[in-house]
C-alpha cells in the first residue's frame, strides 16, 4: 500500500495485527500430546471410543469435544461497520476482533468464517450445513434484507442458536439503555413518541425489541434516506420497513420530530439538526449511533437541549452503545444450558441484567479501567462499561435462567447461585478459592478497622462490606474527605452509616493517647508525643483501637513500607503471647493456587522463626479449604550445600520432626523440586512429599518476596494477602499494589473469628 498513512510512517494498528505474528488468534491444544499414550488417546485408536458415545448419544458432543463451548462468527462481508461491502476476505480481522471478544469477556472459544456467497439463500444453506461443528452461530456484518433471510433460514433448520448481533446485539444494549434513560427522564414506554432514522438491520431490530418492551406500534416513526416510512411508499421498501408505515401526510423527519420523546440513529453523520431537537419534548432521550460520526454530536444536542440524555456509539462520549455489553454474555449463557434457539425471553433477561448492573454501585475494577470518569447511575452513566467484570455473572445467569424457563435448554443447570459464582470466579480470580472464608466470615459479625479510610479501594472495600457480608467496616479518616471520595467514585456511602475515627476531632482522642502513653512510657514515648502520634499515625490510631476493643481487626498498609507499619503493631498488640510470626501471600495462579512465606517480617529467620513459619502456614491454608503441603526451600538441595540458609532450614526441619505436626512438609530443597515431584523422586525417591507443593517457605524475605513478585509481574499471578500470622486476626498489613477486591477478600480473613482456623 502506498497511501499517507505509509508514507507518514507504518500505522500502530497494522504493527497490532502483524506482530508479534500475523492475526489475533491462535489455536491450543487443551490435552497433552507428549509422548505415544497421548497420542493413542488424542487420535487413534482411543477417538473411536468418544466418536461411538456420540453417535450413540448425540448430546455426549458437548462432553466429549469443544463444541458446547464453540462459536462461528460468520459473514459474507457484505455490511462492514463503517466500511461497507469490502468483501469476504477484506472483513477476515474484523471477523478475528469478534472471535477475540468471545474470549476475553466469556471465555467462548471462537472460529472466524468469511464465505463468499453473496446469495443470503446459499449462504443460509453453507451456515446451516456447519451446525455439527458448532455450538452456536453468530451472524456479522451481512447486508439488510439478506440478513434477514439468512437468519431466518438458520433459525427455522438448526437446531442451535443463530443470532445476528448486527440486529439483536444493537437492540439488546439500546433496550437497557433506553429502560434507564426512561427511568431516569420519568416517562414510560407505553407513553413516548419515537423518532427513528435508518431502515436497516440493526435499526429495524431495535425498533421490533422496543415494541417488545411496551413501545406502541402507532407512535413510532420511521425515516431512512428518503424521508419518512408512510403508508403507500414505493421506493426502497421492504416488508420489515413496511411494518413501520404511518398513515400519514407527514414526509422529512423535520416534520415528524414535534414532540417526539426519543431519537434512535442508525444512520449517518449529521441527519438530526439542532432545530429538530428543539422541536422534542423536555428532557428528550438522544440515541445518536452512527458511527464513527454520529447524527448529532452530544455538544450540539445540549445547546438547545441542556437536559437531554444522549447516547452514541463512540468511546470517547458517555454511553457507548456497544455490542460487547450483550454478545458474549448471552451466548455464554445459552451454550451453558444447551439451549437450542435465543428466543425473546432470553434476551429481555438479557436487557434486565444489563440494566439493572448500571443502577448497582459501580465494580472497582469498571471504575480502575476507566479512571478519570464518573460511573454512576445517571443520565451520563446509562448502561455498564465493557470492562465490567460483573456482566458475565449478572447477564448470563439471567439468560440460562430464562432459557430453562421456557423450556429451550437441553441441559438444565440445578442450581443457578452456584452457577452465578461459578461465572464470577473467571472473571474475580479470587472468588471460589476465597469462599470458604467468606462463609466462616458469616458465622460472626466483626468490626474491620481500615486505618486508610480516605483511599477510594478502601471506601470501596467498604461498600462491598456492607453489601455482601455481615461484617461492619470502620473507617479512619475525615468525615469531609471520605464523602467527597464516596460523591466522586459514586459510592452511596453515607456518613450517617459509617462508623469514622476522625484524627482531628473525636471524642476519643484523650483515651487514646493516654492508652498509647501508658503502653509506650518507659520506651522513650513522652505524652506530648503520643499526643502527636494519635493525631497524625492512622496506624498507631488503629492498633490502639484495636487494643481497646473498639475493633476486632485492623487492616494497613495501603501506602507505605511493611515494617514501618509491622512496628507499631507490635507496640500495641504484641503481648499476652501474640508476636509476628511472618507474613504469608496466597498467589492464585493459572494452574491452582501457591502460598509464598515469609514476605515480609524476618529478613532472616533463625530456625525457630522459620518452624513458626511452617505451622502458622499450614493453619492458614486450612482456611481456603486446602490441604497444606509445605517445602522447606533453600538454595541447597537435601543437605548438598553446608550455607547458611541451609543449616537454617535443616535445624528448622528437626525442629518440625520433634513437634510431629499433623500436615505434610519436606525440605531443604530447589523450586523446581518443590513444585516438579518427578524430579524430586529423582534426587530423593522416598520423600514424604508427594504431588507439588502447595505452600514454600523460604530462607529470607528477598527471596520469598522476588518469587512473589515474579509470579505477580510474569506470571499473571493474583495476590490474596499478604496474611500477618501469629497476631491473632488482629491486624493485617497488605502493599500498596493491592486492590479494592483484594482488601475486600482480606476484610473476610480478618472478619473470620480465630476459633475457625487455630
Amino acid at each position: 500500500m502506498t497511501d499517507a498513512r505509509h508514507e507518514a510512517g507504518r500505522h500502530p494498528a497494522l504493527d497490532y495485527h502483524e506482530y508479534p505474528k500475523p492475526g489475533k488468534l491462535e489455536i491450543r491444544a487443551t490435552k497433552p500430546l507428549a509422548n505415544g499414550r497421548d497420542l493413542s488417546l488424542a487420535y487413534s485408536p482411543g477417538v473411536a471410543e468418544a466418536c461411538l458415545e456420540i453417535k450413540a448419544d448425540p448430546a455426549t458432543a458437548a462432553r466429549y469435544t469443544a463444541r458446547g463451548n464453540l462459536v462461528a462468527v460468520v459473514t459474507n462481508g457484505t455490511a462492514v461497520l463503517g466500511l461497507g461491502n469490502i468483501g469476504a476476505l477484506a472483513s477476515k480481522p474484523v471477523m478475528e476482533g469478534k472471535a477475540v471478544l468471545f474470549k476475553k469477556f466469556a471465555n467462548i472459544d471462537c472460529f472466524d468464517i468469511e464465505l463468499d456467497q453473496p446469495d443470503p439463500e446459499k449462504l443460509a444453506e453453507i451456515v446451516c450445513a456447519m451446525e455439527p461443528s458448532f455450538g452456536a452461530i453468530n451472524l456479522e456484518d451481512i447486508k439488510a434484507p439478506d440478513c434477514f433471510i439468512v437468519e431466518k433460514i438458520c433459525r427455522e433448520r438448526m437446531n442451535i442458536p443463530v443470532f445476528h448481533d448486527d440486529q439483536h446485539g444493537t437492540a439488546i444494549v439500546v433496550g437497557a439503555a433506553a429502560t434507564n434513560a426512561l427511568r431516569i427522564a420519568g416517562k414510560k414506554f407505553d407513553e413516548i413518541k419515537i423518532v427513528s432514522t435508518g431502515g436497516g438491520a440493526a435499526g429495524i431490530a431495535c425498533l421490533n425489541m422496543l415494541l417488545k418492551l411496551g413501545v406502541k406500534r402507532e407512535n413510532v416513526w420511521l425515516c431512512d434516506i428518503h424521508g419518512l416510512v408512510y403508508e403507500g411508499r414505493e421506493v426502497d421498501m421492504n416488508p420489515q420497513k413496511a411494518a413501520y408505515a404511518q398513515a400519514t401526510d407527514l414526509r422529512t423527519l423535520d416534520q415528524v420530530a414535534e414532540g417526539a420523546d426519543m431519537f434512535l440513529g442508525l444512520s449517518g453523520p449529521g441527519v438530526l439538526t439542532k432545530e429538530m431537537v428543539a422541536k422534542m419534548s423536555d428532557r428528550p432521550i438522544i440515541f445518536a449511533l452512527a458511527n464513527p460520526t454520529p447524527e448529532i454530536l452530544p455538544d450540539q444536542v445540549r445547546e438547545v437541549a441542556p437536559e437531554a440524555i444522549i447516547a452514541t456509539g463512540r468511546s470517547d462520549f458517555p454511553n457507548q452503545v456497544n455490542n460487547v455489553l450483550c454478545f458474549p454474555f448471552i451466548f455464554r449463557g445459552a451454550l451453558d444450558v444447551g439451549a437450542t434457539t435465543i428466543n425473546d425471553e432470553m434476551q429481555l433477561a438479557c436487557i434486565e441484567g444489563i440494566a439493572a448492573l448500571a443502577r448497582a454501585t459501580t465494580s472497582a475494577e469498571a471504575a480502575a479501567a476507566y479512571r478519570g470518569e464518573k460511573l454512576t447511575f445517571g443520565a451520563d452513566y446509562l448502561i455498564p462499561k465493557p470492562f465490567d467484570p460483573r456482566l458475565i455473572g449478572v447477564v448470563a445467569s439471567a439468560v440460562a435462567k430464562a432459557a430453562m424457563e421456557t423450556g429451550v435448554a437441553t441441559r438444565p443447570i440445578e442450581d443457578l447461585s452456584a452457577y452465578k459464582r461459578k461465572l464470577d470466579g473467571s472473571v474475580f480470580k479470587s472468588a471460589l478459592l476465597m469462599r470458604p472464608v467468606f462463609e466462616a466470615a458469616a458465622t460472626a459479625t466483626r468490626r474491620i478497622l481500615f486505618t486508610e479510610g480516605e483511599d477510594e479501594r478502601v471506601l470501596r472495600a467498604a461498600n462491598a462490606m456492607m453489601e455482601e457480608t455481615t461484617d461492619r467496616p470502620i473507617l479512619i479518616g475525615r468525615p469531609e474527605v471520605i464523602e467527597r471520595r464516596c460523591e466522586r467514585a459514586g459510592l452511596p456511602l453515607k456518613l450517617s452509616e459509617l462508623e469514622i475515627v476522625n484524627p482531628e476531632n473525636d471524642p476519643r482522642y484523650r483515651d487514646y493517647w493516654e492508652t498509647y502513653h501508658h503502653l509506650m512510657a518507659r520506651r522513650g514515648v513522652t505524652p506530648d508525643l503520643a499526643r502527636a502520634i494519635m493525631r497524625t499515625n492512622t496506624t498507631a490510631i488503629g492498633a490502639v483501637a484495636v487494643h481497646r476493643g473498639d475493633a476486632d481487626s485492623m487492616i494497613c498498609g495501603t501506602f507505605g513500607q511493611y515494617l514501618w507499619h509491622l512496628n507499631y503493631i507490635s507496640q500495641v498488640l504484641a503481648h499476652d503471647g501474640l508476636h509476628p510470626v511472618g507474613a504469608l501471600s496466597l498467589m492464585i495462579l493459572e494452574d491452582g493456587p501457591l502460598f509464598i512465606a515469609d514476605t515480609h517480617v524476618h529478613h532472616e529467620p533463625t530456625p525457630a522463626e522459620i518452624t513458626e513459619t511452617v505451622m502458622g502456614a499450614a493453619r492458614h491454608v486450612r482456611r481456603f479449604g486446602l490441604t497444606p503441603k509445605i517445602a522447606l526451600c533453600s538454595h541447597s538441595q537435601f543437605g548438598n550445600l553446608d550455607t547458611d540458609s541451609a543449616r537454617r532450614m535443616r535445624a528448622a526441619l528437626e525442629m518440625l520432626d520433634a513437634a510431629e505436626p499433623d500436615f505434610i512438609y519436606e525440605g531443604e530443597m530447589h523450586l523446581d523440586a518443590a513444585l516438579d515431584p518427578a524430579i524430586r523422586g529423582r534426587l530423593l525417591p522416598d520423600s514424604r512429599l508427594q504431588g507439588t507443593a502447595n505452600v514454600l517457605v523460604f530462607a529470607n524475605t528477598d527471596a520469598a518476596s522476588g518469587v512473589r513478585n515474579i509470579l505477580k509481574a510474569k506470571a499473571g499471578g493474583l495476590e490474596v494477602g499478604p496474611l500477618l500470622m501469629g497476631m491473632g486476626n488482629k491486624a493485617h498489613i497488605v502493599t500498596p499494589s493491592i486492590t479494592a477486591r483484594g482488601l475486600l477478600n482480606m476484610s473476610a480473613i480478618a472478619g473470620t473469628p480465630v476459633a475457625h482456623y487455630s
